[in-house]
């Protein structure tokens, strides 16, 4: 499968999706230079973490205006996967790919550990190889990661099942604790309606090989890479 993963500046993480997915699960993957207008046949795009422009005015908020992103819309409006980690869930948000936003941690710390996560649905393309309310150890690292949407939008994706993963403590209960950042509902990751753009502030490239203490974020890749092939069939 054909992986594309976007650089821009300030960008941190793209090193560690390119090693998961080249070198760890043996697809073929790139780098997308942010300021890219063509970017090719590609499967799935990876917005990856990072300070993209320094996160200056607010997280997201300049690289949604970088030439790649419109690329990333097309793809995106023609169903394939795009999936934003940690910055790129703030930048997918801001550009309007996703509902919501990412705000300051209810803490006003940055926030660096290992969280409970509690998958909430199996129906997408991101989260298909793992067990109903499956718990999963997976690392976050962020200063503006507390989600946040209106009542009606929340409704209205709880309606649509859209949130793919939540906060949990390690029995997998839904507690205020649980949260390293305040999000509402202790939401970590979410879909778009048609299911095909995910957002997730933990960090599965980070919990994707033993050396690292987690091999639990490899479910989003295989996940993904079960879609793919079944559409692929």
């Amino acid at each position: 499968m054909k992986f594309g993963i976007i650089q821009f500046p300030g960008s941190n993480c793209d090193l560690d999706k390119l090693w998961v997915l080249q070198d760890v699960l043996k697809q073929e993957a790139r780098y997308l230079w942010h300021k890219d207008t063509d970017i090719g046949d590609l499967d799935c795009i990876v917005v990856p973490g990072g300070f993209s422009y320094g996160d200056y005015l607010r997280t997201g908020s300049i690289a949604r205006f970088s030439p790649v992103m419109k690329a990333v819309a097309d793809h995106a409006a023609k169903g394939k996967l795009v999936i934003g980690i940690c910055n790129g869930f703030q930048i997918l948000c801001e550009a309007g790919l996703l509902p919501g936003a990412l705000l300051r941690n209810r803490s006003l710390q940055f926030r660096c550990e290992h969280t409970f996560l509690r998958i909430e649905t199996t129906k997408s393309p991101f989260t298909n190889a793992a067990r109903a309310k499956q718990i999963v150890r997976v690392p976050v690292a962020h200063g503006e990661g507390c989600y946040f949407a209106d009542e009606a939008t929340i409704a209205e994706m709880k309606k649509n099942d859209q949130i793919l993963f939540r906060y949990v403590d390690a029995e997998g209960k839904v507690v205020d604790t649980a949260s390293p950042n305040g999000a509402v509902e202790n939401i970590a990751g979410i879909c778009n309606k048609t299911r095909n753009v995910c957002g997730m502030m933990p960090h599965p490239e980070r919990a994707s090989e033993a050396a690292l203490g987690s091999t639990d974020g490899r479910v989003v890749f295989e996940s993904i890479l079960n879609h793919l092939r079944g559409s692929k069939a």
